[in-house]
């Protein structure tokens, strides 16, 4: 389970009161560890990538959505952490609170951590912190080897940017997002919800 410190920032920003998102008291959810997509269309419509690490959901904030084309490099913008029990939240978020309007879970399953350096595996806290992070997603929509990698020198080195690989689930003449924009869990899109 996450400790306080880890979700520190995630719970200043909320008021629970009037918020319908989980303030996070979930235990890690299986041996195999989880990653979801979700949809949010707060001030702009953008894609939360979260991938189980150490307890808690690291989250990066994708505006223009996941691809399943190599050429696309997305920018991820990291955010706070997320508490594990995020990964199935689906709602709308209250206007005036953070982050405010309608979340679904665009995405969701497990992933593998295929990260190294200089040929040795590194697990994902070490990748979290070098900078560098490369899993293979069995999800429902996204599938195949995504990285992740830190760019820039702003000051909270925030910016990383997100590329699938080019494997057998790379897909350059598709835009998946569009044809497949309903949730995995609820069946509904944005829009709906």
């Amino acid at each position: 389970m996450a400790d306080a410190d880890q979700l520190g920032t995630y719970r200043r920003k909320r008021d629970f009161a009037k918020t319908p998102e989980p303030a996070g008291e979930a235990a890690a959810f299986g041996p195999e560890p989880i990653f979801v997509v979700q949809k949010h269309r707060a001030s702009h419509l953008h894609y939360d990538f979260r991938l189980e690490i150490e307890g808690v959901l690291a989250s990066w904030a994708v505006p223009k959505s996941p691809s399943t084309n190599p050429a696309d490099k997305r920018l991820a913008m990291r955010v706070e952490d997320h508490p594990l029990d995020y990964a199935s939240f689906e709602g709308t978020i209250p206007e005036g609170e953070y982050g405010a309007g309608v979340v679904i879970v665009w995405d969701a399953g497990f992933y593998r951590n295929v990260t190294e350096h200089k040929g040795k595996p590194r697990s994902m806290t070490e990748g979290l912190e070098e900078g560098y992070l490369r899993l293979e997603l069995l999800g429902k929509k996204l599938r195949g080897v995504y990285s992740l990698a830190r760019f820039g020198r702003d000051a909270q080195e925030r910016r990383w940017l997100l590329a699938k690989s080019r494997d057998e689930y790379a897909d350059d003449s598709r835009d998946i997002t569009a044809e497949e924009p309903q949730s995995v869990l609820s069946g509904k899109t944005i829009e709906e919800m």
